[in-house]
């Protein structure tokens, strides 16, 4: 999603929104609504990236586990027999 997508959905899905203010409540209009839409989308474009990296080290690892696998296999050894070795 681009950073406009995001600020759009956050406009549809908060049409109104609210701040505390020295202790009292007031409705966000104008500028101050924007910028609280695009303050989210920033936060919500870092989340997201912050998500696809978890994932790319999450296939990285499963890929660098797989390859260990297969050089032990080529050796004719498993997992299970290193442990027994101790290693």
């Amino acid at each position: 999603m681009t950073k406009e997508q995001l600020i759009n959905l956050c406009k549809e899905q908060n049409p109104i929104m609210k701040q505390i203010v020295n202790g009292e409540e007031i409705q966000l209009v104008g500028q101050d609504y924007e910028a609280a839409c695009e303050a989210w989308a920033e936060m919500r474009m870092e989340q997201i990236a912050y998500e696809a990296n978890q994932e790319v080290l999450k296939q990285a690892e499963a890929q660098a586990k797989a390859n260990a696998e297969a050089k032990l296999a080529a050796l004719g050894l498993t997992a299970e027999d290193l442990k027994a070795f101790g290693l």
